[in-house]
């Protein structure tokens, strides 16, 4: 894929370049056009507009429109380009490891009491938020975090979301091209408060007779100014200007309630008239896996809908123009009309805007989860195995490191505790963390980070991070252990769980932390969960004479000279080494 972002933006710098040179031209008829127009206005005006002139007038004006209706397609022709030029980039930044530069972390999403969260690097610096992420929209960027953060499909939903994303990995040209659509839209905090506002049904005007009584004030006051002007009558006329006072008397007296119940249509009516356009795109695509059908019918129901927003949002925008705003109320009780408009529609569509809009976002969402395989080598579609507590890996490495960086180890979990020891630095950690993001993302319908993968649908729980609470009066000890208690209580009522344990009871003395980590073990083991734990005590290791469930792997090093070489691969059996007193000598603390 490297290559082909590298040939695509090659590719859309060229014909940008071509779209922007024409742009250029155009601009500079459009110059040379509205010389002409204004010497021909001159001319005719001097000569009292002869029929010859006036005909000249107007089709040099008319070109002109025809002209800037072309320059403006060019523009946005020139705009589509470099966004898919972006696109491309930050795919290549994907590859390359500069995505940890990426704005977008999920900072809002960062909550140090989820069960697996920071421990395993989902949302925060440095991310898997941030490095997927490619979401455009308010509630496709919250998608995105709630399937990252809590993947609570069952196995059916599963199946049918991995179709979808290995549907839209084979169509790059597509999703580009509908997340450069998305882009358009942006992130708008407004946009909750605007679902709410429309998902409420009070009525602005409850009577339907005062509705009609408007339609027809409304009417009787434009067929009066017509009138007016066709016959010069000075009591049509006087009837008109009473019409017109009145009018403008009911604007004053329902203003501040028409322009409460518009809310925040006014700001944002750019963005529903771009999601009118996304709709308009997942109508036209042909889609095969069954999820993203459901989607696209879900999203085109919507379709009327959004286009009647759109304009209703668009004619409220114009109020913001005052003088405007004074004629149309004048002759059109336009603020009365636009709160009727909204009205009607909030009754017809209320219930169902929030599904669509969700559905939106979940398409934008499975957009996001495709840039796993696009751009990490060594990806896979995980099976969903029957049977129960199982990760069994080929080929499992971590999605956040470089490609070229990235050390793959095999996994056999089967109902098991493994213990893993090792040296400092050695891979312990690091493999941990593997075992859990390729999890969370299989729970996702994602593709992972392994040649093959199947696993059972289990609950990830991790103490790995712990981190103190100053304001609580809590230490980091303390802290672990009331992670640990969270997982041995989730343990006494669902079997489905995968722990992840990370050099555990370390902010303790080595007596109490054996004796707490045997503790746990044996409860845990007893308890018929799964999980992995990390520790430098190999006294710990022995309990795998004990209970059959625990079973003993490790990292460990080599020597070459005074150099220390870690290979980061898995082994069977307890730590042989220990480099503490290596690296103590090599940092000249001891000699």
């Amino acid at each position: 894929m490297n290559q082909k972002y590298k040939d695509e933006i090659v590719h859309r710098e060229f014909v940008r370049k071509e779209y922007d040179r024409l742009s250029n031209i155009v601009g500079i008829f459009k110059l040379i056009l509205a010389a002409m127009f204004a010497y021909t206005i001159y001319n005719a005006w001097i000569n009292h507009f002869p029929m010859k002139l006036t005909i000249l007038l107007l089709a040099k004006a008319f070109i002109f429109v025809i002209t800037h209706i072309y320059h403006k397609k060019l523009f946005e022709r020139v705009a589509y380009e470099k966004g898919l030029i972006d696109i491309a980039e930050k795919n290549l930044c994907r590859i390359s490891g500069e995505w940890r530069a990426f704005d977008d972390i999920g900072e809002e999403f960062i909550d140090y009491n989820q069960s697996y969260a920071m421990d395993l690097d989902i949302v925060g610096k440095c991310s898997l938020f941030q490095f997927l992420n490619s979401t455009n929209t308010h509630y496709g960027r919250l998608r995105f975090a709630q399937d990252l953060l809590k993947p609570e499909y069952l196995h059916q939903d599963i199946k049918m979301r991995q179709e979808a994303v290995s549907e839209l990995s084979n169509d790059y040209s597509w999703c580009s091209h509908l997340e450069y659509c998305f882009s358009k839209i942006g992130i708008d905090k407004s946009f909750p408060v605007l679902i709410s506002e429309l998902q409420n049904k009070n009525r602005f005007i409850k009577s339907k007779a005062l509705r009609v009584l408007f339609d027809i004030l409304r009417v009787i006051t434009c067929g009066s100014i017509f009138f007016s002007i066709i016959t010069k009558n000075r009591y049509s006329v006087l009837l008109t200007l009473i019409l017109i006072t009145f009018q403008l008397i009911l604007w004053g007296v329902g203003f501040l309630k028409a322009n409460r119940y518009v809310g925040v249509m006014r700001e944002i009516p750019y963005k529903i008239i771009k999601y009118d356009e996304v709709i308009k795109e997942i109508k036209n695509k042909e889609l095969c896996s069954y999820r993203l059908k459901e989607l696209q019918s879900i999203i085109l129901s919507s379709k009327e809908a959004i286009h009647d927003l759109s304009k209703i949002s668009s004619n409220i925008s114009q109020r913001q123009n005052g003088i405007a705003c004074l004629i149309l109320n004048a002759v059109w009780l336009w603020d009365y009309k636009n709160a009727v408009d909204l009205d009607i529609w909030k009754q017809k569509y209320g219930d169902s805007v929030d599904g669509w809009f969700s559905s939106i976002g979940e398409l934008e969402s499975l957009l996001s989860l495709v840039n796993l395989p696009r751009n990490c080598t060594g990806t896979c579609l995980p099976e969903i195995s029957t049977r129960f507590n199982t990760i069994q890996s080929k080929g499992l490495g971590h999605p956040l490191l470089n490609n070229e960086n990235r050390v793959c180890n095999d996994l056999d979990l089967n109902n098991n505790i493994l213990i893993i020891s090792g040296s400092n630095m050695s891979g312990k950690t690091t493999f941990m963390r593997t075992v859990g993001i390729n999890m969370v993302l299989a729970q996702t319908g994602s593709y992972v980070c392994a040649d093959r993968m199947r696993f059972s649908m289990m609950k990830v729980m991790t103490s790995m991070r712990t981190v103190d609470a100053l304001t609580e009066g809590v230490s980091t000890f303390y802290a672990e252990i009331k992670r640990i208690k969270d997982i041995i209580d989730y343990s006494q009522v669902n079997e489905n769980l995968l722990f992840l344990i990370d050099e555990i009871f370390r902010g303790t003395n080595s007596v109490d932390r054996l004796k707490g980590a045997e503790e746990v073990l044996q409860k845990l083991c007893k308890l018929g969960v799964c999980g992995i734990i990390t520790t430098h005590d190999l006294e710990v290791c022995k309990l795998e004479d004990t209970y059959p469930r625990i079973k003993n792997y490790c990292f460990y090093e080599r020597y070459s000279g005074n150099d220390i070489i870690f290979d980061y691969k898995m082994k069977n059996g307890v730590s042989k080494t220990t480099n503490a007193q290596y690296l103590l000598r090599k940092v000249g603390i001891i000699e």
